[in-house]
């Protein structure tokens, strides 16, 4: 695939490279809890207040243009994150991954908390969009260090370790969102103050990355990062083509998710219990794919093309069901898919890249990612509205994912790519 880079020496293969840090004890087991607790701030972000947008659409009723300024309120954090998770990588780089991280944690808070005292729908949603620039910095800076400390298979693991806990996290947190929200639209904005819980543990637990196993034991190198002696050039041609499928990727995640309910309805559903089975169906196969994909031992551009037919042949299901039972298979089919397409879009991103370069190009495939996830029924919404229903927009994504598919597999083809490299890299 694009990008592609050489196949390393065996002796080179991460299996035979311990990991920078210890990855058994309870120091490990709470630096692992921090980093995934990090990493799913920016999903109650994006769904805490889904259930409670009724009753701020009825308590700004007064305020011109609320019913599309309200729903805004939802999507401006992922925006803000995928415009500006670019440049928190630049800063990740510069500045030290684990300051960075424990600074935006913080403000995470205050930000998420900030409409408790808001009046001004204006202001609501511009602490919103703030809340997004603490997203951006938290979830790269989160990724970025499970790629500094971990190294081989155990890198492997905490990548899709980070998949499965924001799957399951989102539904947890729309859950927690609207229990909370019996008692008043602001009442779920408290729960962004658990960031400030996290941020003092994060401070104390979590070790300064060095530059690798071979950077001479460098306690510091968060602090101050190491300066190569020759400046290297940034390798935009190799992150080029996975930030490419990972925009794609993200629109190919998010439609189950943003439109199973509606899907549902048109077949027929209109019981919120069966619509939540079906959501927590189509979950929980998330969760079975990432977990397949952890146990896999190659690299993951052999594995991709498999996997975009898989979520096409999902999306191709869902096209053709005419009752509900088939559209849960359908779902769960392409859910299998996209269980394992995240964490192979990610694991494939961050092996290509060196200690040095690994904020910004974390930076990158987190605004690549988030950018697909804001567009993602932005664009179904512009393809129904030409085919006429929303399951032929399903089912033309479907299409241009089986063409993904093709096209990976015709691009190792031409590279003669007969003898893939290790999955396992070296971490820096």
């Amino acid at each position: 695939m694009p990008g592609s880079v050489p196949s390393p020496s065996s002796a080179a293969a991460d299996d035979a490279v311990p990991s920078p840090v210890t990855v058994s004890g309870p120091a490990h087991l709470l630096r692992v809890i921090l980093l995934m607790a990090g990493s799913c701030l920016p999903i109650l972000g994006a769904v805490l207040i889904a259930p409670v947008l009724p009753k701020m659409e009825d308590h700004f009723a007064s305020v011109p243009g609320a019913k599309a300024l309200v729903p805004l309120a939802l999507t401006v954090p992922a925006l803000s994150l995928a415009l500006l998770a670019p440049f928190a990588g630049v800063i990740v780089d510069r500045l030290g991954r684990k300051r960075l991280l424990i600074v935006a944690t913080a403000l995470y808070a205050v930000f998420g908390t900030a409409p408790l005292w808001l009046e001004s729908l204006g202001a609501i949603i511009a602490s919103r969009a703030l809340v997004g620039v603490a997203e951006a910095a938290i979830m790269t800076c989160c990724t970025t260090l499970i790629g500094d400390y971990y190294s081989g298979r155990q890198r492997v693991k905490y990548l899709t370790l980070q998949t499965m806990c924001a799957s399951m996290s989102a539904t947890a947190f729309f859950v927690l969102g609207g229990a909370v929200g019996s008692a008043g639209w602001r009442m779920p904005f408290w729960i962004y103050a658990v960031s400030l819980l996290i941020a003092p543990l994060m401070a104390v637990a979590l070790p300064n990355p060095a530059a690798g196993p071979a950077a001479d034991g460098a306690p510091a190198a968060d602090e101050a990062p190491a300066r190569a002696e020759t400046r290297r050039a940034f390798p935009w041609r190799q992150l080029a083509g996975i930030c490419a499928l990972t925009f794609f990727g993200a629109m190919v995640f998010y439609t189950v998710p943003v439109e199973m309910a509606y899907l549902l309805d048109d077949v027929g559903v209109e019981s919120s219990g069966v619509i939540g089975m079906a959501t927590a169906a189509a979950s929980a196969a998330t969760v079975a794919g990432a977990m397949s994909f952890a146990r896999l031992k190659r690299s993951p551009e052999p594995v991709l093309p498999v996997v975009f037919a898989l979520c096409a042949a999902g999306f191709s299901v869902m096209f053709l069901a005419g009752n509900a039972p088939l559209l849960v298979v359908g779902a769960v089919i392409n859910c299998l898919g996209t269980g394992m397409l995240l964490p192979a879009l990610l694991t494939s991103a961050m092996s290509r890249l060196a200690f040095e370069d690994r904020g910004r190009g974390t930076g990158l495939w987190t605004a690549a990612f988030f950018g697909g996830e804001f567009v993602c029924p932005l664009v179904l919404l512009a393809v129904e509205s030409q085919v006429g229903s929303l399951s032929g927009a399903v089912g033309l994504l479907g299409l241009a994912a089986a063409l993904v598919a093709a096209g990976l597999v015709a691009a190792r083809r031409r590279a003669g790519a007969a003898a893939p490299r290790p999955l396992l890299e070296q971490s820096s």
